[in-house]
């Protein structure tokens, strides 16, 4: 009997200690690499982030329309005739308006602009474009980069640029620098993109250089 009560007590103290609302064993962390516990992965970004007020394009940009609409490139331009680009689309370019600022043959128009507007994550809505001869840009005074929390060899720094050159919202390109960072160029980041790299792979380990900034 005595022995009975006992283990009936004991029940009853553990399911007590189970249900007092105390911490659970799983800690609710952004950081995978914070220390003690277990950690809760970061969630992927599945898309770009859309701007909250105006955005310009960081130096110029060219303005591709190879018959289907315009086009807002970004990224590299390939040095053919005429040049090959691929970027978001605009929507609300009138060529019109920028009579002798652009090349044309046959179908394919295109020219070089400084570009102010916003972004919704996935279009460019322009509100002003300088075309580049009338472009005149602020020297470009770059900040050292800040080294890396974490350390990565130049193998893993580049299998990692490749695989965020094969998903990452935005992604214009990814290299590795070879000084542990990796490099990425993106359309647009607020914040969120940088965050999730940050926390994913080590701060400074990945820097984010987005095409679109405030204006």
């Amino acid at each position: 009997m005595r022995t009975t009560v006992a283990i009936a007590a004991l029940v009853l103290v553990l399911t007590a200690c189970g249900d007092d609302g105390g911490p659970s064993t799983a800690v609710d962390r952004a950081d995978p690499g914070a220390a003690g516990g277990a950690t809760t992965a970061p969630s992927r970004p599945t898309g770009s982030p859309a701007s909250d007020g105006p955005v310009r394009s960081r130096s110029l940009a060219t303005v591709m329309d190879v018959g289907g609409g315009a086009k807002l490139c970004l990224g590299p331009v390939a040095e053919s005739y005429p040049p090959q680009c691929g970027g978001p689309r605009i929507t609300n370019w009138d060529w019109s308006t920028q009579r002798g600022t652009f090349e044309a043959q046959g179908d394919v128009r295109w020219g070089t602009y400084a570009v102010t507007g916003t972004w919704d994550g996935t279009a460019f809505t322009v509100t002003e474009a300088v075309p580049g001869a009338l472009y005149d840009p602020a020297p470009d005074e770059k900040s050292p980069l800040p080294e890396p929390s974490r350390d990565y060899s130049q193998a893993e720094a580049e299998t990692l640029a490749t695989d965020l050159g094969s998903w990452l919202p935005g992604v214009q390109g990814a290299y590795a620098d070879g000084e542990g960072h990796v490099l990425v160029d993106v359309v647009h980041d607020d914040g969120t993109l940088q965050g999730y790299l940050d926390r994913t792979y080590g701060a400074d380990v990945v820097v984010v250089t987005s095409a679109l900034v405030d204006a």
